[in-house]
């Protein structure tokens, strides 16, 4: 299986003057027509074992982009070559993205406002009609993405609010372990969380997160830049830990993350696949937790337990 690394000039972020450094990884797939959308995304889950975090449909294939850190051209070869669809061919090119300003390409474009059922409002911060979409409902979010995953508009994310709407967070100790543009954080805080603790490996969603409470008036003391690991220095436990991240590593965290949780608490997680769902199933079982409900949308998957 050739690959190919193509050599340039990484990208340099203005806010703060953080170097978000990435190779783009160009897969093109062969396959029937039939196969093609199902191969995206069975390309996609797998290269995420990768460190793969953020993807794109070409007319070919995917483009993939992962951090400079952590790419490894041997490590995706290997996972290509055993591409589970018998008959399906792929070949990938990968290159250092060009330098560009990253915050002005993301404030170029509005994000949509996104209702959740008729409670909740997550809306662009930068939108003309700030003002009103603020007033529209109970909850109000104001989003300002700076290179950050999670603006509510995925179906993951969509799905954890609902989830949290529809709970009792009212003096709850909560966990956002992978926290984005901070959006699950937030609405918790909203939702009457008397404590979030937040982390992400990404430093930009960190400083992002950090930025949206400030915005939205909200009090979001301990938002932590690293992996899992963090959680070694955190005091206390919490009543609810949610987890909007890939599945290898939601499997792989899970005993980690679970040593913080309180008796009675409860885990809900999102991130992957309905046919991945099973997996975490019987993972969460083997720490006694067990699932209460589950949402599926568009195959992305939202599952509840509690211990």
């Amino acid at each position: 299986m050739p690959y190919i690394i193509k050599k340039g000039v990484m990208p340099e972020c203005n806010d703060k003057m953080f170097t978000m450094e990435y190779y783009v990884t160009h897969f093109t797939i062969t396959a029937e027509e039939e196969l093609m959308q199902i191969s995206r995304e069975l390309l996609v889950d797998s290269v995420s074992e990768a460190g793969y975090e953020s993807f794109e449909d070409t007319e070919k294939g995917v483009d993939a982009y992962v951090q400079t850190q952590l790419y490894d051209p041997v490590r995706t070869k290997e996972l290509v070559e055993d591409f589970p669809i018998e008959g399906v061919e792929i070949t990938f090119v990968s290159e250092e993205v060009e330098p560009q300003n990253w915050n002005e390409e993301y404030e170029k474009e509005i994000i949509s406002p996104i209702r959740v059922n008729e409670n909740c409002i997550i809306y662009d911060a930068q939108s003309p009609e700030a003002e009103e979409l603020s007033k529209e409902a109970p909850i109000s979010i104001a989003i300002d993405q700076k290179m950050a995953f999670g603006n509510g508009a995925h179906e993951t994310t969509k799905m954890i609010v609902e989830r949290l709407l529809n709970l009792d967070l009212d003096g709850c100790r909560l966990l956002d372990c992978g926290c984005g543009t901070g959006i699950l954080s937030l609405v918790a805080k909203r939702c009457g969380a008397s404590h979030v603790t937040a982390y992400d490996i990404d430093e930009w969603s960190v400083e992002n997160t950090k930025h949206n409470a400030e915005i939205n008036g909200i009090d979001l003391v301990d938002v932590l830049l690293g992996d899992v690991s963090v959680l070694s220095h955190v005091d206390g436990v919490f009543d609810i830990i949610v987890a909007n991240i890939n599945r290898n590593i939601l499997y792989d965290d899970m005993p980690f993350i679970l040593e913080t949780m309180a008796p009675g608490g409860r885990l809900i997680l999102s991130g992957f696949y309905e046919e991945d769902a099973d997996m975490l199933v019987e993972r969460a079982a083997e720490f006694g937790l067990k699932e209460e409900c589950r949402k599926v949308t568009n195959n992305w998957t939202m599952l509840s337990f509690i211990s």
